[in-house]
């Protein structure tokens, strides 16, 4: 196959309208979730903490989740919904991407690589949006608003009754358990970035407006809800109540401060309602999901009006790199595998070479043969269940980015 030039391949990444502001969301989504991966624990032996997790921590997760919204919008319509057949379609399409993903999602817990793997309870979130993929952006924000503020109480009833669930892969046959409501990323709580981002996919995201608001809107939410965490946890007695509510054997008892600054895994505990006003990095408390909601929300406010402002070249590695994310993230999952034999002891320079590696080769990858391999299956997968549910009525035209992965 020849080499296509840099003009072939900015013009297909753009083809058919495609928001590249999307797709640049994306990849700093997923050097994020590297940043994450790599540089845990989090702290310096001087106690500090280090800035690429601290910034990342909690957000990029969020906003892989939330992207994945935006992503199952613009597969059904973006901002005018489908109806009739074509919803139908696009239905069984998402359908059929879940099933793949939790396929991959499960099969990557197997490998022994420190990341928790995110896939399997995408694939979840995938199923749980197929009722609402008619509805509005308005009526979609209000569901995720709800979803903010109901689905943390909703989890702590259920959970008080439960035992804690290991921090593990899921898998046994406490699966849909581990997937909903108690492990590392449970889809309860996770469907307010589900919305968040279905609202913001139904939106019209080609409008400078909308970008801005989402940008400035977004940044002064996120720092509202950390204030207001602060001042409420403060006000119920400071972390000192929170970590006398906990038995000596729960490891956030040894030294809750210090969790709360690092992160949670996936849920708070169930021996005081206080531990609900948090905001810790995947607590799944309502101020947690506030903030990272919209922290998600503004990096794509500003990647839409940053990939508007910039000539399209300078961006052009990025968006490449985020049209590819779950072949990548796939990959740095098995980069990083205690077995591997590009493991680095460096940790910067590990993080360095899984960022600059992913950007070469999806970079390259782009150019030389299109949609990434992992893409492909997901997209041809969703042609096959279009086609079963509805022929080629129910087929949408290749537009706009598809949800291929939790980010893609």
């Amino acid at each position: 196959m020849p080499v296509r030039t840099l003009t072939h391949v900015t013009a297909r990444l753009g083809s058919g309208g495609r928001l590249l502001g999307v797709d640049v969301a994306r990849s700093l989504a997923l050097f994020g979730m590297m940043s994450v991966h790599i540089f845990f624990p989090a702290f310096r032996p001087d106690g500090s903490m280090i800035p690429a997790y601290a910034i990342a921590a909690g957000r990029s997760a969020a906003l892989f989740a939330t992207l994945a919204g935006v992503g199952i919008a613009l597969a059904s319509g973006g901002s005018t919904p489908y109806a009739g057949v074509r919803l139908r379609g696009a239905r069984a399409g998402v359908l059929a991407r879940s099933v793949l993903l939790v396929a991959l999602g499960l099969l990557l817990g197997h490998v022994n690589s420190p990341p928790l793997v995110i896939l399997a309870y995408y694939g979840l979130l995938f199923v749980l949006a197929i009722p609402f993929l008619a509805m509005s952006a308005r009526t979609l924000a209000v569901v995720g608003v709800s979803c903010a503020l109901l689905t943390p109480l909703i989890s702590h009833l259920l959970r008080m009754s439960l035992s804690p669930t290991p921090i593990a892969e899921p898998g046994g046959r406490d699966i849909l358990k581990e997937l909903f409501l108690t492990g590392t990323y449970p889809a309860l709580t996770w469907t307010t970035y589900l919305f968040v981002g279905l609202a913001i996919g139904r939106s019209n995201l080609r409008r400078q407006g909308m970008a801005a608001w989402l940008l400035v809107g977004g940044a002064a939410v996120a720092v509202v809800a950390k204030l207001v965490s602060s001042v409420l946890v403060d006000a119920a007695g400071g972390v000192d109540r929170l970590q006398a509510s906990l038995p000596a054997s729960n490891f956030l008892s040894r030294d809750t401060e210090h969790w709360l600054r690092e992160g949670l895994f996936g849920t708070t505990p169930t021996t005081d309602w206080r531990w609900l006003l948090i905001s810790s990095p995947h607590s799944g408390a309502t101020l947690d999901l506030v903030h990272t909601s919209a922290t998600s929300a503004a990096v794509i406010g500003g990647c839409l009006l940053l990939t508007r402002a910039l000539p399209r070249w300078s961006y052009l590695p990025l968006a490449a790199t985020g049209s590819m994310t779950l072949t990548l993230y796939t990959a740095h999952v098995l980069v990083v595998a205690r077995n591997s034999p590009l493991l680095m002891h460096d940790q910067l320079h590990f993080w360095l070479v899984n960022v600059v590696g992913a950007i070469v080769v999806a970079t390259v990858w782009r150019t030389l043969i299109g949609r990434g391999p992992l893409e492909a299956v997901m997209a041809g997968a969703d042609r096959q269940a279009r086609k079963l549910v509805g022929g080629r009525g129910a087929q949408a035209v290749d537009r706009d980015p598809r949800p291929a992965g939790p980010v893609a």
